[in-house]
C-alpha cells in the first residue's frame, strides 16, 4: 500500500512540476530598456512592467538600464522589444546622424510620455552663468550613449571648446553626479531628464543650486539641426531655492519598438500607460494629465502599425 501511495504522490508532484514548467515556458520573455537609476525613465519602466504583467500573465518583462542613443540602437538590432528614447535622438537615428554610426531601419514610435529638459546645474556660488564660463571647471555628466552627454559636447563645441578644455570630466550616474556636486568634487552637473529630477532635488536639498539659461541664438542652432527640439521654460520653484525661471533645451520622452515586433506587446504597453495615468503621475509628475491624444503626437518618426491601431481604437483621427 505504501508503495502505491508513494507512487501516486510521485506522479502528482511530477504533474505539478510539468504544469509549472509549461506555464513558465509559455510566458514570453521580453526586455524593456529604460534609463539610469536616479533618472526618470527607470521607475516609469518599472511601473509599466508591473501593470503589463498583472494584466497579461503570459508576458514577462525584464527592465534594464539604458540610454537615449543606445536604446534606439538596441531596438533597431532587435535586442529590446520596448525602449525609452528621446525624440531628438530617434529623429537623428533615421539619417544616421552623429552619434549614430549608421541609419536605423527598424525603429518605430509607439507613444509620447512627457517632456524632457536638458539641465545645466551648477553650485550657485561657482560663478558659472553661461556655457563659456564652463571652461576650466569640473563637470559630471552621463556615460557615452546618453543624450545629455551628447548635448553637453555640442554646447561646448558652440563655444569652441571640448571636454579637454575642462579641468575634469566624470561620466557616471545621476545619483553619483549629485553626490559629487554635494561633496564639492564637481562644479557642473549636466543631464537630460524630466522636471523635477530626483537627483537634482537631492542636490538642492543640501546645496544652493543655479541653472544655466539657454539663449535664443543657442537654441536656434539646435533647432536648425533637429526640428524635435523645443525651447521651454524651467519655472522658478522647480527645485528648492531655485527662484529665477530660465529657458532650457527640451525634447520629448517617448517609447519605441521594432517596427516588425508583435502588435499585442505594443498595445499592452500603451494600454498600461493610457489607462493608469494617475499611477504614473505618482511616479513622475510630468506624466500628470497625459492624454491619449498627446501620446499619439507625430514627432517625425514612423508610428508602429499596432500603435496606429491602438490610437484609432481610442478615437484618435488620422491613424489610417
Amino acid at each position: 500500500m505504501s508503495y502505491f501511495i508513494n507512487t501516486l504522490r510521485g506522479v502528482a508532484l511530477a504533474s505539478v512540476a510539468v504544469a509549472a514548467a509549461a506555464t513558465g515556458a509559455h510566458a514570453q520573455a521580453l526586455t524593456m530598456a529604460t534609463g539610469q537609476q536616479g533618472g526618470s525613465w527607470f521607475p516609469v519602466g518599472g511601473q509599466i512592467k508591473a501593470i503589463v504583467e498583472r494584466e497579461h500573465p503570459d508576458l514577462d518583462f525584464t527592465v534594464t538600464p539604458g540610454a537615449g542613443v543606445s536604446n534606439v540602437v538596441g531596438v533597431d538590432a532587435g535586442r529590446f522589444q520596448i525602449a525609452f528614447a528621446n525624440s531628438i535622438s530617434t529623429v537623428d537615428s533615421m539619417s544616421g546622424k552623429e552619434p549614430f554610426r549608421k541609419p536605423t531601419t527598424n525603429v518605430c514610435n509607439i507613444g509620447i510620455l512627457y517632456p524632457q529638459f536638458f539641465q545645466i546645474v551648477t553650485i550657485a556660488d561657482a560663478g558659472i552663468g553661461s556655457i563659456a564660463d564652463m571652461k576650466g571647471k569640473r563637470l559630471t555628466t552621463q556615460q557615452l550613449g546618453n543624450t545629455g552627454e551628447f548635448l553637453t559636447r555640442e554646447l561646448l563645441a558652440l563655444e569652441g571648446m571640448s571636454f579637454d578644455d575642462l579641468e575634469s570630466v566624470a561620466h557616471t550616474s545621476y545619483s553619483d553626479s549629485a553626490s559629487q556636486m554635494k561633496d564639492g568634487h564637481a562644479d557642473i552637473f549636466t543631464l537630460g531628464s524630466s522636471l523635477p529630477t530626483g537627483s537634482v532635488m537631492d542636490l538642492a536639498s543640501s546645496r544652493q543650486i543655479a541653472l544655466v539659461d539657454i539663449d535664443d541664438a543657442t537654441f536656434t542652432h539646435f533647432k536648425d539641426q533637429n526640428a524635435a527640439f523645443q525651447h521651454r521654460d524651467v519655472p522658478a520653484g522647480s527645485y528648492p531655492g531655485f527662484d529665477q525661471a530660465i529657458k532650457a533645451i527640451s525634447y520629448d520622452s517617448h517609447m519605441v519598438a521594432p517596427c516588425d515586433s508583435e502588435g499585442t506587446i505594443v498595445k499592452a504597453v500603451l494600454a498600461a500607460v493610457a489607462d493608469n495615468v494617475d499611477s504614473f503621475a505618482a511616479v513622475n509628475k510630468s506624466m500628470s494629465g497625459l492624454t491619449v491624444e498627446a501620446m499619439a503626437t507625430d514627432i517625425g518618426v514612423p508610428m508602429h502599425p499596432a500603435a496606429k491601431e491602438f490610437y484609432a481604437e481610442r478615437g484618435i483621427e488620422g491613424m489610417e
